[in-house]
C-alpha cells in the first residue's frame, strides 16, 4: 500500500513539474538559463578548473572580489554580481551554476540553469592567437569548446531527446558576451587596432555559427550582447596615457579609435544577426547592445550615483586611473575604494555590480535590445530587486 501510494505521488510530482513548465512557457518567459562567455558572464568555471588542476589561484579568486553581494570570492570578476544573476533574479530562476564544479556530478541540478562561460576565453580557438604570438595564460576554453561542453552534457540535463528540445527550446540562451578577449589580449599584447579589424569577421562568424548550431540544436530565444566600449577601460586608458597617437573623446575621456573599434565589431555583429532572423522567422534572436547602455554611464556618470567617476577603478594598484599591469586587484599593495557603488570600474577591465545592474535594467528592461526583450516576459512573473522594480 505505501509503494502504491508512493507511486502515486511520485507521478503526481512529475505531472505538476510538467505542468509548471507549460504555464511558464505560454507566459512567455523560461525555465532555464544556458550561458556562455568570458568573464562578463562566469560565475566560477575558471576558479573551477584553477581547483581542479592544483593551479596557483589568479588575483580575482581573493578578496575583495565577491566582497558586496556574496561576501567571498566566487570566480566572479567582480565586487558582486553580474548582468547574467540579475537576469535570473528578475525572471526568478536560481543563480546560474557553473558547469565545470558539477561536471560527472548531479547534473539535473544544473536543470534550471547551467553556465560554460570561462574568464578569460576567446570565441576563436587558442590555436588562432598562438599562431600570431598571442598565447592565452588563463584558459583555452574558447567558445568552441563552451560549446562542446554543453553538447556533451545534454543527455545527462534530460531524460530524452523530446524532453532534450523542450529543454533547450523553453531556455533563455545568453550568448556571453563573447570576442572582447579576442581583442583584449591582442591589444595588451602589443597588437594595433590595423590588425585587429581583420580579426573581426573571423570573431563574428564564429559568433553566427555557435548561434547556428544552437538553433539547430533546438533553442527558441537567444540573447546576443556586443562588446563594452573598451576605449573607457583603464586597461587601455593607462596602457596609452601620454601617447601622441591616441584621440579621445571630449565627453567622456574615452579613447575614440577603441570605442570605434567595438563599434565596428558589434555593427558586424547585428548585420549577421539579421541574416540568421531571415531564415529562422521561427526564433527570438536578440541583440543586446551592452555599448550604449554601457556609454550612459560613461557620458553621465553622476546621473547613476557614480559620483567618483567611470574612468578610475574602484579596486587597484594605483596610477591616474588606478590600475597597475604589476600590482592587480586584491594584491597585497593594491587598495579598495571604500564605495564600490560609486564606481563603474571595478578592477581596470571589470565593472561593479552596481554598474552592471544599470547595463542589465537598460537592456533587458529597457530599450537597449533589438528586438525588444520586453515584449517576451511578462511582467507578473518579474519581481523586485534590490527594492528596484523589474517590470516590462
Amino acid at each position: 500500500m505505501a509503494s502504491s501510494i508512493s507511486s502515486y505521488f511520485i507521478t503526481f510530482i512529475t505531472i505538476f513539474q510538467l505542468l509548471c513548465t507549460c504555464t511558464l512557457s505560454t507566459n512567455g518567459c523560461y525555465t532555464s538559463i544556458i550561458s556562455f562567455g568570458d568573464s562578463l558572464t562566469d560565475t566560477g568555471n575558471l576558479k573551477q578548473l584553477f581547483d581542479d588542476a592544483n593551479e596557483q589561484p589568479l588575483h580575482f579568486f581573493y578578496p575583495p572580489y565577491g566582497q558586496t553581494f556574496f561576501h567571498s570570492p566566487t570566480g566572479r570578476c567582480s565586487n558582486g554580481r553580474l548582468i547574467i544573476d540579475f537576469i535570473a533574479e528578475s525572471i526568478r530562476l536560481p543563480l546560474v551554476r557553473p558547469f565545470v564544479g558539477t561536471k560527472g556530478r548531479n547534473m539535473m541540478a544544473l536543470r534550471q540553469g547551467v553556465n560554460y562561460a570561462v574568464a578569460g576565453s576567446t570565441a576563436l580557438d587558442s590555436s588562432f592567437h598562438e599562431a600570431r604570438g598571442v598565447p592565452n595564460s588563463m584558459t583555452n576554453s574558447s567558445l568552441g569548446v563552451q560549446l562542446g561542453w554543453f553538447k556533451q552534457s545534454v543527455p545527462s540535463l534530460c531524460a530524452n531527446v523530446p524532453d532534450c528540445k523542450h529543454f533547450i527550446g523553453h531556455s533563455l540562451i545568453l550568448m556571453g558576451e563573447i570576442g572582447g578577449n579576442d581583442y583584449n589580449h591582442a591589444l595588451v599584447a602589443g597588437k594595433s587596432t590595423d590588425e585587429l579589424v581583420t580579426y573581426v569577421p573571423l570573431v563574428v562568424e564564429v559568433i553566427i555559427s555557435a548561434v547556428s548550431e544552437l538553433i539547430e540544436l533546438g533553442a527558441k530565444t537567444l540573447v546576443v550582447p556586443g562588446n563594452l566600449p573598451i576605449g573607457c577601460s583603464p586597461v587601455y586608458l593607462t596602457l596609452y596615457y601620454g601617447s601622441d597617437n591616441m584621440e579621445y573623446d571630449n565627453s567622456t575621456g574615452c579613447i575614440t579609435q577603441l570605442n570605434n573599434f567595438s563599434e565596428y565589431h558589434n555593427e558586424l555583429l547585428k548585420i549577421e544577426l539579421s541574416k540568421v532572423r531571415e531564415n529562422h522567422p521561427e526564433v527570438d534572436l536578440i541583440y543586446a547592445d551592452y555599448y550604449n547602455a554601457a556609454m550612459q554611464l560613461f557620458r553621465s556618470p553622476n546621473e547613476y550615483g557614480f559620483i567618483n567617476g567611470a574612468l578610475k577603478a574602484c579596486c587597484g594598484g594605483g596610477g591616474p586611473f588606478n590600475y597597475n599591469t604589476s600590482i592587480p586587484c586584491a594584491h597585497s599593495s593594491s587598495s579598495v575604494c571604500v564605495q564600490p557603488d560609486t564606481y563603474v570600474n571595478w578592477d581596470g577591465f571589470h565593472l561593479t555590480e552596481a554598474a552592471y545592474k544599470v547595463i542589465f535594467q537598460s537592456v533587458f528592461q529597457g530599450p537597449y535590445t533589438i528586438p525588444d526583450f520586453n515584449s517576451l516576459c511578462p511582467a507578473s512573473v518579474i519581481q523586485e530587486i534590490d527594492g528596484i522594480s523589474i517590470s516590462t
